[in-house]
């Protein structure tokens, strides 16, 4: 059984920085394709950014392109989520996602949610 834990949240001035992490233990997927996904108060999960298994291939929602870089390291079997010039919108509790079947960032995007290994979330909050 695969365990993924997330660290790094915590509270930031808006235009701050947080770095995330989620580190693998067990069956690990350390060869599929994995990211981030946020859920803000009152609202449904959604997705953020996913990262195919080399590293080489990402895909960001709009929301989190050009501030949001997600990495991957597959020797260390850990993903994080650099974020910058972060804004109070940008609240919420952050989820590291494995796939349990691809390596493609597809298979992160796209894949029904059950579909996908879940951590258990770290909160982000983005204020003054």
């Amino acid at each position: 059984q695969v365990q993924l834990v997330e660290s790094g949240g915590g509270l930031v001035q808006p235009g701050g920085s947080l770095t995330l992490s989620c580190a693998a233990s067990g069956r690990s997927f350390s060869n599929n394709a994995k990211g981030w996904f946020r859920q803000a108060p009152g609202k449904e999960r959604e997705f953020v950014a996913a990262i195919n298994w080399s590293g080489h291939s990402t895909y960001y929602t709009d929301s989190a392109q050009g501030r949001f870089t997600i990495s991957r390291d597959n020797a260390k079997n850990t993903v994080s989520l650099t974020m910058n010039r972060l804004k109070p919108e940008d609240t919420a509790v952050y989820y590291c996602a494995a796939s349990r079947t691809g390596q493609s960032f597809g298979d992160i995007v796209q894949a029904p949610r059950d579909n996908l290994e879940w951590g258990q979330g770290t909160q982000v909050t983005v204020s003054s």
